[in-house]
């Protein structure tokens, strides 16, 4: 829980405020009981001894200072409940804020690891429990410290024998409470452990539903899914068990230690240790009492469960951030990158995926890796992009080393291209604003002329309004890159990189985006383009091309050149153009 002090601290003015007001809540509601006391033992008991008018004026009098007690609680208990909810809703956006913050400072390999719902799941589970218990705390356990302070000092006044009692029930219901709250925190981790685990699931399964639909999977998903729900199911009713039981034995003893205590102020009664003012006054002083060290198992699991989904959350921020020099070098154009013997090995692969690697572009070239499936194409995008860090050997963006950089910085002068287009429910614009918020209409018209993407803009009855995706356009896989590539061309980068970019398109959609790169690099002279693909028609046009094999460097050169060297571009190039004649001629 200290972590959520971290936060609450932050607002400490506000709730001590809050607190002051909840005291003064709790302190006028307790003077009504007083206010009966003297009503009962000197009118009540006296009718015989006073007149009208006295007997009158006495009660409305005390009346009127029930009424007025009462609307103090009131206006103070109405300032209490803004200001705790002002706290409450400060304390859950920073704890988010910081939560979300500080998970994007994260190398990407944290994110490899887990799932996105899984991830978004804890954050959330963190802000609501957390938020919930700051509430509960004010309300019930600080409003019932209050009470017990109040309650026993004015038993002990009364008689001393009353208030020893009332002293003495405290800790045997705190004790019981805690015994059985810990109980609760052990189920809620496993509670909280699966429900993150089927955020994850379902996250995963939505994102492929098109997958999962095509293959006839629903019904094997949706066991898959259920599975981990039943899982879930059981751990709350394994919960719900331990609360009832708890509840049950907390109510039990209240109602116990209550008769207990009413028989000794009966007694006293009869004896004339205390009055019968002074009864009632602790009669309607236990409910105060109770009723809230009754709600004390309400406090306890939500407690538990604040501290458990804290805990989870703590693991993510105790994960250290991407580092960052401290005193970065400043880069104002990119010009030449260079990659001088690197090597990267995954935590959990017995090789390296890249090694030895020797790349170098400058600006106005276009580069491109080339391999089979597994021979660390995406692993150089992925450190030249900053994903990764180099094993061994360096990176360098004009022979200064990417270590030495702030990436943030050099990321904003790329653009990039990727296989799996991800485009958003919504406008055209909305679309391109993404990688570029503050880009105008007519930088937005010119990137969608440059990627020849026009044609979306004409075919939508909006213009840049038109939506796509549900409700609005329905745009194929070739439309899809050309929008990513005007999205990319919006950053106006000056490196660009096109990963897999028309390997997922038939070939002669991918002859067109082919033509649109090959525009653009005319069009772009200063740009620097790395293009990593499986079909080499596509690269043939590079200035240099990197053959990789199993995380090595085979071959380096043009497309002409590799071919004359007869080595393993080559073979690709053949068994590429033999699959392909078949294609040629049902086109034909």
């Amino acid at each position: 829980m200290k972590l959520l002090w971290g936060y609450i601290k932050q607002y400490r003015k506000t709730l001590f405020g809050t607190l002051a007001l909840a005291t003064v809540n709790q302190v006028f509601s307790l003077l009504d009981p007083q206010i009966f006391r003297i009503i009962v033992d000197k009118y009540v008991s006296r009718v015989d001894q006073l007149s009208r008018h006295d007997f009158l004026q006495g009660i409305i009098i005390l009346l009127l200072g029930s009424v007025g007690v009462a609307f103090v609680s009131r206006v103070a208990k109405n300032f209490q409940d803004y200001y705790l909810n002002v706290v409450v809703q400060k304390v859950g956006t920073q704890m988010y804020s910081h939560s979300v913050e500080h998970s994007f400072s994260l190398p990407y390999a944290v994110f490899e690891d887990q799932r996105s719902g899984e991830f978004l799941q804890k954050l959330q589970k963190a802000r609501t429990d957390a938020q919930l218990f700051i509430q509960s705390s004010v309300n019930i356990l600080f409003l019932a410290l209050v009470g017990i302070v109040f309650v026993i000092g004015y038993a002990l006044f009364v008689n001393w024998l009353v208030g020893i009692v009332y002293f003495l029930i405290i800790p045997i219901l705190g004790g019981t409470t805690y015994l059985i709250s810990r109980k609760i925190k052990v189920a809620q981790q496993r509670i909280i452990q699966q429900t993150a685990a089927l955020a994850g699931s379902t996250t995963e399964t939505i994102r492929n539903v098109e997958l999962v639909k095509s293959l006839g999977l629903e019904n094997q998903e949706i066991r898959r899914l259920n599975e981990t729900n039943s899982k879930i199911l059981e751990l709350e009713l394994e919960k719900i068990k331990i609360i009832r039981k708890f509840s049950f034995i907390q109510g039990t003893m209240i109602n116990a230690l209550r008769s207990g205590l009413q028989l000794l102020m009966l007694w006293l009664v009869f004896t004339h240790g205390i009055t019968f003012g002074q009864f009632f006054s602790l009669l309607f002083y236990s409910f105060f009492l109770f009723n809230p060290l009754g709600q004390l198992g309400d406090v306890a699991q939500q407690y538990q469960e604040a501290r458990a989904s804290l805990d989870r959350l703590d693991e993510i921020l105790k994960i250290p951030p991407e580092a960052k020099p401290a005193h970065p070098k400043a880069l104002e154009k990119i010009t030449e990158i260079n990659f001088k013997d690197v090597g990267f090995k995954y935590d959990s692969a017995d090789k390296p995926a890249v090694e030895n690697i020797s790349i170098s572009a400058k600006a106005g070239e276009t580069i491109a890796f080339v391999g089979p499936s597994g021979a660390g194409k995406t692993t150089l995008i992925k450190l030249l992009v900053g994903l990764y860090k180099a094993s061994a050997g360096e990176v360098t963006f004009n022979h200064i080393d990417l270590k030495e950089l702030d990436m943030e910085k050099i990321r904003n002068k790329m653009g990039l291209v990727a296989q799996d287009t991800q485009l958003f429910a919504g406008t055209i614009r909305e679309n391109l604003l993404f990688a570029s918020p503050h880009a105008t209409d007519d930088e937005m018209m010119a990137a969608l002329k440059a990627s020849a993407a026009l044609s979306l803009v004409e075919r939508g009855d909006k213009g840049l309004e038109s939506r796509i995706g549900e409700g609005g356009l329905k745009i194929s896989g070739g439309e899809k890159q050309r929008l990513a590539i005007a999205r990319a061309l919006l950053r106006h980068p000056e490196l660009i990189i096109f990963d897999e970019a028309t390997s997922s398109l038939d070939s002669i959609t991918e002859e067109s985006i082919t033509a649109t790169i090959r525009d653009i690099e005319q069009h772009y002279p200063s740009l620097i383009t790395v293009m990593v693909a499986h079909r080499l028609s596509t690269i043939s046009h590079a200035d240099r091309i990197y053959v990789l094999e199993q995380g090595h460097l085979e071959e380096v050169g043009s497309h002409q050149e590799l071919l004359d060297k007869q080595g393993l571009y080559a073979a690709l190039w053949r068994q590429q153009i033999a699959s392909k004649e078949p294609e040629m001629a049902w086109n034909r």
